[in-house]
């Protein structure tokens, strides 16, 4: 029954994202169709793409990051190679393909199954603190009613969830706890149990930058359609940031796919023209699954070659 609903919220809001989607493009086809860009703008979209790639490679060096404070000795260079290559994988239907292989590979490196798993869930925590960090910063500047104080108050509330649950202490806690179970139900020697030795700073930031990097990507490929001031960027970080939070979190939408696009565009055509808003979403959707398949190109490559 649970795997019934879940498949019918998948198609609801599948469905809802395309109808909005379809709208949009449909009252604003005429200034879409008249968007020119001219080789400077092509250029951009260049930048932006590389700026992708390079956020996606810094994402995989943090995994690292997560892993050496998990205590695993690791290859950092081995493992950004394998973050790449399965970042791809998020496209596919359950949006959980990429982790699963993530592991798969952890395990193969003779890493522990729970330590490998947790890097994981990290980094999915981590990710969401960042954004909801962002969002939190910059949110008064969003076109949408996100400086009310219930809404403030819920995302200062669901941020303080996120930061101290991977505290080591909590998490500690919980890991003691997975282990005794598993060691409960199973009759086989259970590997040792590890332990969190300290607050996950340094990856936070980390993700931080990750996000503000792709943030920077997706202002290029506006900046490639239109002039975009200074004093706009906080608002675009802002948005590009609660899209993909958004985007991340609701089930359904592989790589946040339509849900990302919707909500983008509903924050930002009342403070931009909306033709050159959709236009952008579009081309950096499109830039994104470029530059995601150039590093799993470019990292299956670099380990062919090794070998």
């Amino acid at each position: 029954m649970n795997i019934k609903l879940k498949q019918i919220l998948r198609w609801v809001i599948l469905g809802i994202t395309l109808i909005f989607l379809a709208n949009a493009l449909k009252d604003n086809w005429l200034g879409v169709t008249a968007i020119r860009i001219d080789k400077v703008g092509w250029a951009i979209l260049t930048i932006a793409t590389g700026v992708t790639l390079l956020a996606h490679t810094w994402a995989g060096w943090i995994w690292t990051w997560i892993l050496r404070d998990l205590n695993q000795s690791i290859s950092a260079s081995e493992f950004i190679v394998v973050y790449l290559k399965t970042n791809i994988a998020k496209y596919l239907p359950g949006n959980v393909w990429h982790h699963y292989r993530r592991i798969l590979a952890l395990k193969n490196a003779n890493v522990a199954t729970g330590a490998a798993t947790l890097s994981v869930l990290l980094e999915a925590l981590l990710l969401a603190a960042a954004a909801l960090i962002t969002v939190v910063m910059f949110g008064r500047r969003f076109a949408i009613n996100t400086n009310s104080w219930s809404v403030r108050i819920l995302q200062l509330l669901s941020l303080v969830i996120i930061l101290v649950s991977i505290h080591p202490r909590f998490l500690n806690k919980v890991i003691s706890f997975v282990y005794k179970l598993r060691a409960n139900k199973s009759d086989t020697q259970s590997e040792a149990a590890f332990s969190v030795e300290r607050y996950p700073l340094r990856p936070l930031l980390g993700e931080l930058g990750f996000l503000w990097i792709r943030g920077i990507g997706f202002i290029l490929t506006l900046f490639a359609l239109m002039p975009v001031n200074m004093s706009q960027v906080p608002l675009l970080l802002g948005a590009f940031s609660f899209a993909w939070l958004l985007g991340f979190l609701v089930p359904g939408a592989p790589g946040g796919l339509g849900v990302f696009e919707a909500t983008a565009i509903a924050i930002l055509q009342s403070r931009f023209p909306s033709a050159a808003v959709i236009s952008a979403i579009a081309l950096y959707r499109l830039i994104s699954i470029i530059a995601e398949a150039a590093g799993a190109g470019l990292a299956t490559l670099d380990e062919r070659l090794a070998k």
